[in-house]
């Protein structure tokens, strides 16, 4: 396992099956999975968004993104829009019931963070979501 765990790559890996399974355990009893909940967080930072910029942002093949717009309608959580800029495009945005949605497992979110991130002090949290976030913002595949 030494090997391994000396490969950065590896360790990013195991870190985003482990945080996947705990955020999916906590989401089970909504029936909803972590894609799905990506998606409401990510429709909460906008007014809406086209599907194929939800494909690219959120880095889902673009066929996933239709069932996952589909499911959180279902739910009420989200909904399709005619877009202003093209007749035949859709926006999707999230609802009042999206926004509560997330506001109610606010507290849950943390405590699945907080588990995940218990090695580490409050000031190695800070350090580690700044450079995650410079990597993931500044990555291949993100247009920069």
């Amino acid at each position: 396992m030494r090997g391994l765990h000396a490969d950065t790559g590896y360790l990013l890996y195991r870190l985003g099956l482990r945080s996947g399974r705990l955020f999916n355990a906590f989401l089970q009893e909504s029936g909803l999975r972590l894609r799905h909940y990506a998606l409401l967080r990510y429709l909460a930072t906008s007014e809406g968004a086209l599907q194929r910029e939800l494909s690219s942002r959120l880095g889902y093949d673009p066929s996933a993104i239709v069932g996952l717009v589909d499911d959180l309608e279902g739910l009420g959580f989200a909904e399709r829009r005619p877009s202003p800029g093209d007749r035949r495009s859709r926006t999707v945005a999230l609802t009042g019931a999206g926004r509560t949605f997330l506001r109610d497992t606010d507290e849950a979110g943390r405590r699945v963070t907080n588990d995940l991130l218990r090695p580490l002090d409050p000031a190695e949290r800070d350090v580690l979501h700044t450079l995650l976030r410079r990597v993931a913002e500044t990555g291949p595949g993100t247009g920069s």
